[in-house]
């Protein structure tokens, strides 16, 4: 069977994603937490199991973790790269690898108290040389190359969830998003990043994400030139119906918001990843149990944004061990899967690649 024929699983079916080389465990019995592209590598952060790094050149895999000696922490949340350094989260502050010294050293901030070290997300931006650090308390910025740190308490009058950050990503060249446990801060390059006045807050009693629930809490967000999306977090329960009504949203940058969940027919209302191949989206999905208040997996939902077409696809099917699925990658041949359970890959001939600008790895 051709991979041509393979991919019609984008718009047909998946029936044909039950056997193959081309689908494969590339790690087992990880739990994925958070992946990274860096020019011809892939890292993965996980929790338990220290970090791994793909490299694509030589077609292997190496690790740093306490098991190995290599680093002196295996729970990390998230993690980022440039040439001169690997910046890992934990729970326990910002872990710094200097490359050329091979050396680890760790990171612990005053401010936001007791959780104010859980590195919940990490983004460098390669033109500024500047790390974004979204923690579970306060916005934290580093100007890498005088390793200079800002803290920017992000709190929107008494809401203290608004300084609960969750996800840190970028929106084109000028641009740098801000996810929260309560809405969402958009930033200009071109301001000043210490000053609040700076930061345009997104919030659900603002005008923004519908207006929905008591409180909208990002996971994830991903830009591209139809807009920017927003995959947010489900957490009810019977005493609060409304808390966190999860679901995808997309803001088209000017007014408009547009909603996908179990009405539209995702198979669970929290996502947690989103990533694109071509003209689709593929999102990692999962339902809230409210008696037994756990994420259940869903596994991946298949988006058409042009038409609004759902399919919702079990990755246990495809022998995955887990549905719940909490990272996602495309790079240019093959979509990398995190879950709680294993890290896995399905190569593939994509048609839609060739209307995409991301860059195959060589």
């Amino acid at each position: 069977m051709s991979k041509k024929i393979i991919l019609s699983l984008f718009i047909f079916s998946i029936s044909f994603l039950k056997a193959g080389d081309w689908y494969e465990l590339a790690l087992p019995s990880v739990q994925v937490m958070d992946m990274h592209l860096y020019k011809s590598q892939l890292w993965v952060a996980t929790y338990g199991k220290g970090i791994y790094q793909y490299d694509y050149k030589q077609k292997k895999w190496d690790s740093y973790s306490t098991k190995n000696e290599k680093s002196e922490e295996d729970f990390f949340y998230c993690i980022a790269v440039s040439d001169e350094y690997i910046w890992a989260g934990s729970s326990q502050g910002l872990y710094i690898y200097d490359r050329k010294k091979e050396s680890w050293k760790k990171r612990k901030f005053s401010a936001g108290g007791e959780y104010g070290n859980w590195i919940r997300s990490l983004y460098y931006d390669g033109d500024e040389g500047v790390l974004w650090i979204g923690r579970f308390q306060y916005l934290s910025r580093l100007d890498v190359k005088n390793q200079k740190y800002d803290d920017i308490n992000m709190t929107m009058g008494t809401d203290d969830r608004s300084n609960n950050i969750k996800a840190v990503r970028p929106d084109g060249e000028n641009f740098i998003w801000i996810g929260t446990e309560s809405g969402a801060f958009r930033y200009d390059k071109r301001n000043n990043p210490t000053e609040k006045s700076s930061y345009e807050y997104f919030g659900n009693k603002e005008n923004s994400f519908k207006g929905d629930g008591d409180f909208v809490s990002i996971s994830e967000i991903y830009s591209d030139d139809e807009g920017v999306w927003f995959a947010a977090d489900e957490f009810v329960t019977q005493d609060k119906p409304y808390f966190n009504m999860g679901g995808l949203y997309k803001y088209n940058r000017k007014a408009a918001w547009t909603k996908f969940d179990r009405r539209t027919g995702l198979a669970g209302n929290g996502v947690k990843a989103v990533a694109r191949s071509g003209n689709r989206l593929w999102l990692g999905v999962y339902a809230f149990d409210k008696e037994a208040k756990a994420e259940i997996g869903q596994g991946l939902a298949l988006l058409n944004p042009s038409t609004g077409a759902l399919q919702n696809i079990r990755v246990d099917e495809l022998k995955a061990e887990s549905n719940l699925i909490h990272a996602l990658i495309f790079d240019g041949d093959a979509l990398w899967i995190g879950t709680d359970k294993g890290l896995y890959r399905i190569t593939f001939y994509n048609p839609f690649a060739v209307f995409t600008k991301k860059k195959r790895i060589k």
